[in-house]
This record gives C-alpha cells, structure tokens and sequence, in this order.
C-alpha cells in the first residue's frame, strides 16, 4: 500500500507525464475548495497512496488555456504524451521570430502544469457532504513542491513524513486566499504525523476506493494534433468552425489580441513554468 519516501522522492524530481491506458473522470470525481465571501477558503485533506499495479501516488499532464479572437483554446497539450502540439509548435515559431511581441503572445500561450492525486475528504466546512470520500484532486506546482518540502525537509530539526502514507502521512490544511487576483497556497500546512483512521479494516477500505491515474493520460483522450490545430487557427484568426487547417493560417502575431485563463483549476501566481527556458529549449530543438 505504502510506496517509499526515497522511491517518491526521486520520482518528485524527475516528475514528468506519462502514458497510460484509456480512462475517462466526470466532474464528480474530483474535489476542489470552495472560497467563501472573504475570498478565502480552508479544507483538511489526506493524499493517499499509490493505487494498485501503478508507480507514483501522482500524475502530471499539460495544457493550455487562453482566449483569442475565436473565443477560448483549453486543452490538454499533446507534450504529454511526447508528441508534438500545435500550440507549442505555433508558441517556438512566434519565440524564434526574437520580436518582443511575439514571445509576450507567447508566454501568454505557454503550457501550464497540473498534477492529480487520490485524496480523501477530512474536513470540507463549504461542503460537509464531500468528508469522508475518496476523491481526486487536481493541483499545481505550488502545492506539488509543499509535498516535496515535507518528505524532504532543509533543516536539521524537521523529521522527513511520507504525505501519502495512511498510516504514518499527515493531513494537509488547505488554505486558500485571494493574492492579486489569483488563488494562493502559501498559508497551507501539513499537519503532525497521524493515522488516518484507527482500524486497519477502515484504511484499507479507503485504499481500495481510489481511481487509478495512469489511465488518464491515455493517448485517445488527447485530441489528435490536426483538430487541436483546427482550433487554434479558429481562436486566433476568428475563422469559422467549417474552414479546416488548410484554408486557414495561423496569424504571425497577435499584438495582445490572447490573454491568459483562469479556468478548470485555480491559477496559482507562482506555479508557472520558466517560459524563457521552456520556449529556448524549443527553439533549440528545431
């Protein structure tokens, strides 16, 4: 049940998406806190571990969420998988140009990273009806390196904890706050060392309502790249939906036409990429 803290350790800093089989998750799997009229949002959580016949407690995928002329473009990015995206591909044409514009469009337009974890329900005060259930929960890079820090503490006094441990993890105090604009992690907290129930009989029953993860990287439920390519063109030149790639180019710039969402999951203000290094890194690559 229990995966070891120097195995997720290594795993954490070499986390990349990865493939798995086919799976598909409705919107009632997943749990998310809820602000109330202050802004601010609190929630207790336990991570949990590795589902059966799976590698890591986690999963990690791209994407991209903006709005051009044609409306929004929110999808999962085929780099995922290991394939070539449209997005990426149109982002490293407007980066190698070495206009200031273009590499602004975009930053604008850069993947953004998201993890998903099993996690059971402690304490939710905005919905008392979510305690208790396995659910998954989707989050980004600032609640990711909060999983890092506990299993690898930097001070001498601090005792490394396995967060996804049933019996010796910790719960994890989710505090959220409005932060010029975004939704900020940085009050959230583990708890001390705890089990999560006091019967062997109810842990397991808990590990075994988790959903597996690696099926929801499967390939066929990424978009192929031609209709992600369709689409891009429809959000940036406003083409109509019955134009297909070949009549429509994409435009070379968008001068500010393409601003950045804050849609499916909360944006956290530190969580983005180093887009100078992503976008270099592409550009060195063609």
């Amino acid at each position: 049940m229990s995966t070891s803290l120097d195995k997720l350790r290594q795993a954490m800093e070499s986390a990349s998406p990865a493939q798995g089989d086919k799976k598909s998750y409705n919107d009632d799997n997943y749990w998310k806190p809820e602000l109330d009229k202050s802004g601010n949002g609190y929630a207790v959580v336990r991570f949990l571990p590795t589902p059966t016949d799976e590698e890591m407690p986690w999963v990690s995928y791209f994407d991209h969420g903006f709005q051009g002329p044609g409306g929004w473009y929110i999808e999962k990015s085929l780099t995922t998988i290991g394939k070539k995206d449209p997005v990426s591909d149109y982002n490293t044409s407007l980066w190698n140009t070495g206009i200031e514009a273009n590499r602004e469009q975009a930053r604008k337009q850069k993947r953004r990273l998201h993890y998903v974890s099993n996690i059971y329900v402690v304490s939710d005060p905005k919905h008392p009806e979510f305690e208790g259930k396995v659910m998954l929960f989707r989050y980004g890079k600032k609640i990711f390196e909060m999983l890092k820090d506990v299993m690898h503490p930097q001070f001498e006094d601090e005792t490394p904890v396995n967060p996804f441990d049933l019996w010796e993890g910790a719960n994890f105090k989710l505090k959220v706050r409005k932060v010029d604009g975004y939704w900020n992690y940085d009050k959230s907290e583990f708890e001390g060392v705890s089990q999560i129930k006091e019967s062997d009989e109810d842990i397991k029953a808990i590990w075994s309502k988790q959903y597996p993860l690696q099926p929801f990287l499967a390939a066929d439920n990424f978009k192929p790249y031609d209709e992600l390519k369709e689409k891009l063109n429809r959000v940036l030149s406003g083409a109509r939906s019955t134009e297909t790639v070949e009549k429509t180019d994409l435009p070379p710039t968008s001068n500010g036409a393409v601003k950045s969402a804050d849609v499916d999951v909360p944006t956290e203000a530190s969580e983005d990429d180093d887009t100078l290094n992503y976008f270099s890194k592409l550009a060195n690559e063609e």
